[in-house]
Protein backbone atom coordinates (compact mmCIF):
# COMPACT_ATOMS: atom_id res chain seq x y z
CA UNK A 1 0.00 0.00 0.00
CA UNK A 2 1.11 3.68 -0.96
CA UNK A 3 0.67 6.60 1.64
CA UNK A 4 -2.04 8.78 0.21
CA UNK A 5 -4.93 11.05 1.48
CA UNK A 6 -7.88 10.80 0.01
CA UNK A 7 -9.79 14.20 -0.77
CA UNK A 8 -13.46 15.57 -1.81
CA UNK A 9 -11.98 16.66 -4.69
CA UNK A 10 -8.56 16.64 -6.41
CA UNK A 11 -6.21 18.43 -8.76
CA UNK A 12 -4.02 18.58 -11.57
CA UNK A 13 -1.00 17.82 -9.28
CA UNK A 14 -2.73 15.34 -8.05
CA UNK A 15 -3.70 13.59 -10.57
CA UNK A 16 -0.07 13.39 -11.54
CA UNK A 17 0.65 12.36 -8.02
CA UNK A 18 -1.78 9.27 -8.04
CA UNK A 19 -0.37 8.16 -11.39
CA UNK A 20 3.55 8.47 -10.14
CA UNK A 21 1.93 6.49 -6.99
CA UNK A 22 0.83 3.74 -9.23
CA UNK A 23 4.25 3.22 -10.66
CA UNK A 24 6.24 3.08 -7.31
CA UNK A 25 7.08 0.24 -5.52
CA UNK A 26 3.41 -0.69 -3.65
CA UNK A 27 1.64 0.62 -6.47
CA UNK A 28 0.03 -1.42 -9.41
CA UNK A 29 1.62 -4.43 -10.77
CA UNK A 30 0.21 -3.47 -14.38
CA UNK A 31 1.27 0.03 -14.50
CA UNK A 32 4.71 -0.87 -12.97
CA UNK A 33 5.15 -2.97 -16.37
CA UNK A 34 4.18 -0.94 -18.86
CA UNK A 35 6.43 1.43 -20.91
CA UNK A 36 5.84 3.40 -24.13
CA UNK A 37 4.92 0.43 -26.72
CA UNK A 38 3.05 -1.39 -24.17
CA UNK A 39 0.19 1.37 -23.63
CA UNK A 40 0.54 2.75 -27.42
CA UNK A 41 -2.88 1.33 -28.29
CA UNK A 42 -4.48 2.73 -25.77
CA UNK A 43 -3.30 6.10 -26.23
CA UNK A 44 -4.92 5.82 -29.71
CA UNK A 45 -8.35 4.37 -28.11
CA UNK A 46 -8.26 7.00 -25.29
CA UNK A 47 -8.58 9.86 -28.15
CA UNK A 48 -10.64 8.31 -30.11
CA UNK A 49 -13.11 7.80 -27.77
CA UNK A 50 -12.31 11.37 -26.49
CA UNK A 51 -13.26 12.50 -30.50
CA UNK A 52 -16.52 10.45 -30.01
CA UNK A 53 -17.32 12.85 -27.19
CA UNK A 54 -16.81 15.57 -29.00
CA UNK A 55 -18.76 14.22 -31.59
CA UNK A 56 -21.74 13.76 -29.19
CA UNK A 57 -21.11 16.68 -27.31
CA UNK A 58 -21.27 14.39 -24.13
CA UNK A 59 -20.39 16.74 -21.04
CA UNK A 60 -20.07 14.12 -18.75
CA UNK A 61 -18.21 11.92 -21.40
CA UNK A 62 -16.13 14.28 -22.48
CA UNK A 63 -14.97 15.20 -18.84
CA UNK A 64 -14.54 11.19 -18.94
CA UNK A 65 -12.81 10.90 -21.72
CA UNK A 66 -10.70 14.29 -21.69
CA UNK A 67 -9.16 13.13 -18.46
CA UNK A 68 -8.37 9.26 -20.06
CA UNK A 69 -6.37 11.51 -22.54
CA UNK A 70 -4.53 13.41 -20.00
CA UNK A 71 -3.89 10.39 -17.73
CA UNK A 72 -2.02 9.16 -20.79
CA UNK A 73 0.34 12.09 -21.07
CA UNK A 74 1.10 12.13 -17.43
CA UNK A 75 2.03 8.55 -17.54
CA UNK A 76 4.18 8.40 -20.41
CA UNK A 77 5.69 12.08 -19.06
CA UNK A 78 6.26 9.74 -15.82
CA UNK A 79 7.99 6.97 -17.39
CA UNK A 80 10.48 9.36 -19.12
CA UNK A 81 11.02 11.05 -15.65
CA UNK A 82 12.07 8.08 -14.96
CA UNK A 83 14.62 7.47 -17.14
CA UNK A 84 16.21 10.72 -16.51
CA UNK A 85 15.29 12.09 -19.84
CA UNK A 86 12.73 14.82 -18.96
CA UNK A 87 10.05 15.45 -16.96
CA UNK A 88 5.99 16.80 -17.46
CA UNK A 89 7.02 20.36 -16.89
CA UNK A 90 9.32 20.23 -19.78
CA UNK A 91 6.50 18.88 -21.83
CA UNK A 92 4.56 22.41 -20.49
CA UNK A 93 7.68 24.26 -21.29
CA UNK A 94 8.57 23.01 -25.06
CA UNK A 95 4.30 22.98 -25.90
CA UNK A 96 4.32 26.45 -24.49
CA UNK A 97 7.37 27.75 -26.32
CA UNK A 98 6.00 26.30 -29.50
CA UNK A 99 2.54 28.03 -28.71
CA UNK A 100 4.41 31.73 -28.65
CA UNK A 101 7.02 30.50 -31.31
CA UNK A 102 4.03 29.81 -33.84
CA UNK A 103 1.58 32.85 -33.05
CA UNK A 104 4.18 36.22 -33.88
CA UNK A 105 1.58 38.37 -34.36
CA UNK A 106 0.17 37.33 -31.20
CA UNK A 107 3.02 37.19 -28.77
CA UNK A 108 5.47 38.88 -30.93
CA UNK A 109 5.70 41.25 -34.11
CA UNK A 110 2.79 41.04 -36.43
CA UNK A 111 3.31 38.88 -39.62
CA UNK A 112 1.76 37.31 -42.47
CA UNK A 113 3.36 33.96 -41.79
CA UNK A 114 0.83 31.32 -41.29
CA UNK A 115 0.89 28.33 -38.75
CA UNK A 116 2.45 26.21 -41.34
CA UNK A 117 5.26 28.78 -42.37
CA UNK A 118 5.98 29.11 -38.89
CA UNK A 119 6.04 25.57 -38.55
CA UNK A 120 9.11 24.41 -41.37
CA UNK A 121 10.79 27.63 -39.61
CA UNK A 122 10.65 25.97 -36.50
CA UNK A 123 11.44 22.41 -37.49
CA UNK A 124 14.15 23.58 -40.59
CA UNK A 125 12.29 22.53 -43.19
CA UNK A 126 13.53 24.22 -46.33
CA UNK A 127 12.02 21.96 -49.23
CA UNK A 128 8.24 20.47 -49.83
CA UNK A 129 9.57 17.22 -49.74
CA UNK A 130 10.75 17.68 -46.40
CA UNK A 131 7.20 18.83 -45.33
CA UNK A 132 5.73 15.80 -46.85
CA UNK A 133 8.50 13.48 -44.90
CA UNK A 134 7.35 15.23 -41.69
CA UNK A 135 3.50 14.20 -42.04
CA UNK A 136 3.21 11.61 -38.86
CA UNK A 137 3.28 7.85 -40.74
CA UNK A 138 1.25 6.99 -36.99
CA UNK A 139 -2.07 9.11 -38.93
CA UNK A 140 -4.71 6.89 -39.89
CA UNK A 141 -3.92 6.40 -43.47
CA UNK A 142 -6.89 9.11 -45.44
CA UNK A 143 -5.67 11.51 -42.84
CA UNK A 144 -2.22 11.27 -43.88
CA UNK A 145 -3.01 11.13 -47.44
CA UNK A 146 -4.93 14.21 -47.23
CA UNK A 147 -2.34 15.93 -45.56
CA UNK A 148 0.20 14.99 -47.70
CA UNK A 149 -1.83 16.57 -50.96
CA UNK A 150 -2.53 19.77 -48.55
CA UNK A 151 1.10 20.36 -48.26
CA UNK A 152 1.90 19.05 -52.07
CA UNK A 153 -1.11 21.86 -53.20
CA UNK A 154 1.68 24.55 -51.75
CA UNK A 155 4.18 23.36 -54.31
CA UNK A 156 1.55 23.75 -56.85
CA UNK A 157 1.27 20.22 -57.14
CA UNK A 158 -2.71 19.11 -57.59
CA UNK A 159 -5.29 18.56 -60.03
CA UNK A 160 -6.57 21.19 -61.87
CA UNK A 161 -9.60 20.07 -61.65
CA UNK A 162 -12.25 17.22 -59.89
CA UNK A 163 -12.53 15.75 -63.45
CA UNK A 164 -8.88 15.13 -63.12
CA UNK A 165 -8.95 13.44 -60.18
CA UNK A 166 -11.60 11.39 -60.82
CA UNK A 167 -10.23 10.66 -64.48
CA UNK A 168 -6.85 9.49 -62.27
CA UNK A 169 -9.52 7.05 -60.07
CA UNK A 170 -10.85 5.48 -62.66
CA UNK A 171 -7.33 5.00 -63.88
CA UNK A 172 -6.23 3.37 -60.86
CA UNK A 173 -9.08 0.95 -61.00
CA UNK A 174 -8.09 0.17 -64.04
CA UNK A 175 -4.57 -1.04 -62.68
CA UNK A 176 -6.14 -2.91 -60.04
CA UNK A 177 -8.64 -4.91 -62.18
CA UNK A 178 -5.64 -5.64 -64.11
CA UNK A 179 -3.30 -6.73 -60.62
CA UNK A 180 -6.38 -8.67 -59.89
CA UNK A 181 -6.45 -10.63 -63.14
CA UNK A 182 -2.58 -11.27 -62.99
CA UNK A 183 -1.92 -11.79 -59.08
CA UNK A 184 0.16 -8.96 -59.51
CA UNK A 185 1.01 -5.87 -57.65
CA UNK A 186 -2.63 -5.87 -55.88
CA UNK A 187 -1.51 -4.61 -52.87
CA UNK A 188 0.61 -1.35 -54.38
CA UNK A 189 -2.95 -0.27 -57.03
CA UNK A 190 -5.25 -0.78 -54.15
CA UNK A 191 -3.11 1.77 -51.81
CA UNK A 192 -3.43 3.92 -55.54
CA UNK A 193 -6.94 3.55 -55.49
CA UNK A 194 -7.07 4.68 -52.07
CA UNK A 195 -5.27 7.44 -52.58
CA UNK A 196 -7.01 8.65 -55.55
CA UNK A 197 -10.08 8.65 -53.98
CA UNK A 198 -8.61 10.52 -51.30
CA UNK A 199 -7.45 12.73 -53.85
CA UNK A 200 -10.88 13.17 -54.90
CA UNK A 201 -12.23 13.63 -51.83
CA UNK A 202 -9.73 16.51 -51.16
CA UNK A 203 -10.72 18.56 -54.15
CA UNK A 204 -14.30 18.75 -53.00
CA UNK A 205 -13.11 19.57 -49.37
CA UNK A 206 -14.44 16.43 -48.85
CA UNK A 207 -13.04 14.65 -45.38
CA UNK A 208 -11.71 11.04 -46.35
CA UNK A 209 -12.36 9.60 -42.71
CA UNK A 210 -15.79 11.79 -41.79
CA UNK A 211 -16.87 10.46 -45.61
CA UNK A 212 -15.93 7.13 -45.01
CA UNK A 213 -17.22 6.80 -41.66
CA UNK A 214 -20.59 7.66 -42.64
CA UNK A 215 -20.53 5.13 -45.23
CA UNK A 216 -19.72 3.02 -42.12
CA UNK A 217 -22.60 3.56 -40.54
CA UNK A 218 -25.05 3.87 -43.82
CA UNK A 219 -23.78 -0.02 -44.34
CA UNK A 220 -24.54 -1.36 -40.62
CA UNK A 221 -27.96 0.00 -41.14
CA UNK A 222 -28.74 -1.71 -44.35
CA UNK A 223 -26.91 -5.05 -43.09
CA UNK A 224 -29.36 -4.86 -39.86
CA UNK A 225 -32.10 -4.07 -42.88
CA UNK A 226 -31.00 -7.51 -44.43
CA UNK A 227 -31.00 -9.16 -41.83
CA UNK A 228 -34.66 -8.04 -40.33
CA UNK A 229 -35.78 -9.19 -44.04
CA UNK A 230 -34.40 -12.63 -43.54
CA UNK A 231 -35.54 -13.04 -39.88
CA UNK A 232 -39.41 -11.86 -41.13
CA UNK A 233 -39.52 -14.80 -43.41
CA UNK A 234 -38.29 -17.31 -40.87
CA UNK A 235 -34.56 -17.48 -42.55
CA UNK A 236 -30.85 -16.82 -41.51
CA UNK A 237 -29.11 -14.30 -43.81
CA UNK A 238 -26.79 -17.29 -44.59
CA UNK A 239 -28.72 -19.62 -46.29
CA UNK A 240 -29.82 -16.74 -48.84
CA UNK A 241 -27.43 -16.96 -52.16
CA UNK A 242 -25.17 -14.18 -52.87
CA UNK A 243 -27.75 -13.26 -55.36
CA UNK A 244 -30.10 -13.10 -52.91
CA UNK A 245 -28.30 -11.10 -50.68
CA UNK A 246 -27.16 -8.65 -53.22
CA UNK A 247 -31.14 -8.22 -54.16
CA UNK A 248 -31.90 -7.70 -50.44
CA UNK A 249 -29.03 -5.25 -50.10
CA UNK A 250 -30.56 -3.40 -53.03
CA UNK A 251 -34.05 -3.22 -51.74
CA UNK A 252 -32.27 -1.73 -48.31
CA UNK A 253 -30.79 0.49 -50.39
CA UNK A 254 -33.36 2.16 -52.08
CA UNK A 255 -35.17 2.36 -48.72
CA UNK A 256 -34.52 6.11 -47.49
CA UNK A 257 -35.31 4.87 -43.76
CA UNK A 258 -31.75 2.91 -43.99
CA UNK A 259 -30.40 6.14 -45.02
Amino acid sequence: MVDFIRKPRYTFEDFVHIVHLLRSPGGCPWDQAQDHLSIRRNFLEEVYECCEALDTDDEALMREELGDVLMQVIFHSDLEQERGRFTLDDVCDHACKKLIFRHPNVFGEGTAKTWDDMKALEKGQKTHAQTLDAVARSLPALWRAEKLMKKAQKAGFVWPDLDGALGKLAEEIEELREAVKTGEGIKEETGDVLFAAVCAAFMTQTDPEEALHGTCEKFIKRFAAMEQSAEAQGRSLEAYTPAEQLSMWESAKADPIWE
